[in-house]
């Protein structure tokens, strides 16, 4: 069982304690608190709490406590206190006491005297007269991408930052010091209540683990604001740790900076950092050529720090995963280096009812590119039809992206092993499966429904390929309040059949009031209203056409849409060797 220690201290208490040792390690992010912003905060709310409505008479100090937040850290192996959360808090408030140390050299009296001994507890470690050892700092930051960390620890050793230094940590030293300097102008007799109650009443959390583990399970537990600590971030450590050893280190960082830059651009999961989006598309392929197929997938820093991290030390992970990161961006950003059909199919897959297209376009990339970085236009234009059909089939007849696994799996270690895919033992029974669909729901909130139907716009003959950042909408050609009114359906859950649905621009926001085929009709092929205003067509081909093949839209014409959509794609499915 795992081990912790908790106990509430205040600032003095934890950090003038001489086995104060912290440390910042390299897999954290970078400095980021803001002196207008988070800094500014910090000091009203010191400052209201330290003289509630500006008198310093009302001040409890036998009871009064000011909450800072947890310190959540672990004892490493140099038995300094690696900090998992709390890295933020802590650096601004050793920059505000090295603030106040450096005023108080500015004052001789016996108080300010004795205010500056404690602070300088506070700061460095003492020697064994409990003198402050100016030489030993009792905090220390190994951030691998934060060149600026050189200047933190400078400005707690010197107390100087001039205006040379551009860093968040001397911005923010600069502003306490300005404050302190404020504050001393308008109350110079109550300024050492001020250091005073900061370290005496103002509480920190500290909580020390066991082992480094438990310290991010506890953070991902209490932590309720700023970014969690992601895998991404333990994993830049590991490389940071390797490319040192080999003297790459400085180079390591900008490749990584550019890698993170790419991830950012791209990547927008629901439940994790960009970087680990990229890690976990790189993961399928190392797992496929491991020859897993079982459904079963392991966390992500389970899977990476199998064997003491070795992946991660390695030249050829990082330059696999900067290709990696490189082809989609090309994906995402339409690059013309893949061919028209290949976008127009890329394009549909955005669409897809789940991810997993991604895990298993990557897997492909690896496997299958050339030395120039380059797919076979030929070959990945019949793999991507053919996962196209595979998916979007699977998610009616085996709905959920477990079930998916299974098969998609298998067809990874396959393609690793450089055999064709073909989802030999899951092909669908061709009645079954246009049974299925014709029983299907296609409700809105099913991924699938969208899917398919951007999937039959981009059958139509003239449909451009849209942008990926354009948002389309699930659009009701006969409008879902229209047999409210008009009552011309026998049935009233026609409305929400797949053959009353396409996709529409986000943008052309037609009201619901417009219920006419002829109001929709005027929308989708873009008008001028009356003061002048241009409202622009929309893209989608079908629409555009619908005017010369309906003088209106009713039930029959539903019907007979839902059975030209789902004839086509089980005619797609023939035509990619997928129906039994």
């Amino acid at each position: 069982m795992s081990k912790l220690n908790v106990d509430q201290k205040t600032i003095k208490d934890l950090l003038s304690n001489n086995k104060a040792d912290f440390l910042i390690p390299d897999y954290q992010r970078p400095y980021a608190w803001d002196a207008e912003k988070e800094c500014q905060t910090l000091w009203e709310d010191i400052f209201t709490f330290a003289f509630p409505d500006d008198d310093f008479e009302k001040f409890d100090r036998a009871t009064a406590e000011y909450y800072l937040g947890p310190i959540v850290t672990f004892k490493n192996d140099n038995n300094q206190m690696e900090i998992i959360d709390g890295q933020q808090r802590l650096t601004t408030i050793m920059l505000l006491l090295r603030a106040f140390y450096s005023r108080f050299d500015k004052m001789k009296d016996a108080q300010s005297q004795k205010l500056k001994e404690i602070i300088g507890r506070c700061i460095w470690k003492t020697n064994e007269f409990d003198e402050p050892d100016m030489a030993q700092l009792k905090i220390d930051s190994e951030v691998a991408t934060d060149n600026d960390k050189v200047e933190f620890l400078s400005i707690l050793k010197d107390g100087l930052a001039p205006t040379n230094m551009k860093s968040r940590y001397a911005e923010n030293f600069r502003f306490f010091l300005q404050k302190i300097e404020e504050f001393v102008n308008s109350y110079p007799a109550y300024f050492p209540y001020l250091p005073s109650r900061i370290l005496n009443n103002c509480i920190l959390l500290p909580i020390e683990a066991d082992m480094q583990d438990t310290a991010l399970r506890i953070f991902s537990t209490l932590n309720n604001r700023g970014k969690a600590l992601s895998d991404a971030d333990i994993f830049k450590a590991e490389f940071y740790k390797h490319f040192s050893k080999i003297g790459q280190k400085d180079k390591f960082i900008e490749r990584w900076r550019n890698l993170d830059a790419i991830c950012e651009r791209n990547f927008h999961p629901q439940s994790a950092t960009p970087m680990d989006e990229l890690f976990t598309r790189y993961m399928y392929y190392e797992r496929a050529k491991q020859g897993k197929k079982n459904s079963t997938t392991e966390a992500l820093r389970t899977f990476y720090s199998a064997n003491g991290y070795a992946l991660l030390k390695t030249e050829e992970t990082l330059s696999n995963m900067e290709l990696l990161a490189d082809f989609w961006d090309k994906v995402l950003n339409q690059d013309d280096c893949f061919s028209e059909r290949v976008r127009r199919l890329f394009f549909i897959l955005n669409y897809a009812p789940n991810s997993m297209w991604t895990f298993f376009v990557s897997v492909y990339f690896m496997q299958n590119k050339d030395v120039n970085q380059q797919l076979d236009d030929e070959k990945l234009f019949n793999f991507l039809r053919k996962i196209i059909g595979f998916i979007w089939a699977y998610a009616i007849t085996n709905p959920g992206v477990n079930a998916l696994r299974t098969p998609v799996y298998a067809e990874m270690v396959n393609v690793v092993t450089r055999k064709e895919v073909t989802f030999s033992d899951f092909l669908f029974p061709e009645q079954q499966t246009r049974n299925q669909m014709d029983n299907y729901n296609f409700y809105n909130g099913r991924p699938i429904t969208r899917s398919l139907l951007v999937w039959w716009a981009m059958q139509q003959e003239g449909q451009v390929l849209p942008n990926l950042d354009t948002i389309f909408e699930i659009e009701h050609i006969y409008a879902r309040n229209r047999n409210e009114i008009e009552h011309t359906l026998s049935d009233k859950g026609s409305v929400e059949k797949l053959g009353n649905k396409a996709i529409l621009e986000k943008r052309i926001n037609i009201r619901a009031s417009d219920y006419r085929f002829t109001d929709k009709l005027k929308y989708y092929n873009g008008f001028t209203t009356a003061k002048g205003e241009k409202k622009e067509p929309t893209i989608v081909q079908e629409l555009l056409g619908l005017q010369t093949k309906y003088s209106d839209f009713q039930e029959e014409d539903i019907n007979n849409r839902t059975d030209s959509i789902l004839s086509a794609f089980c005619s797609y499915l023939k035509e990619v060797k997928l129906i039994k």
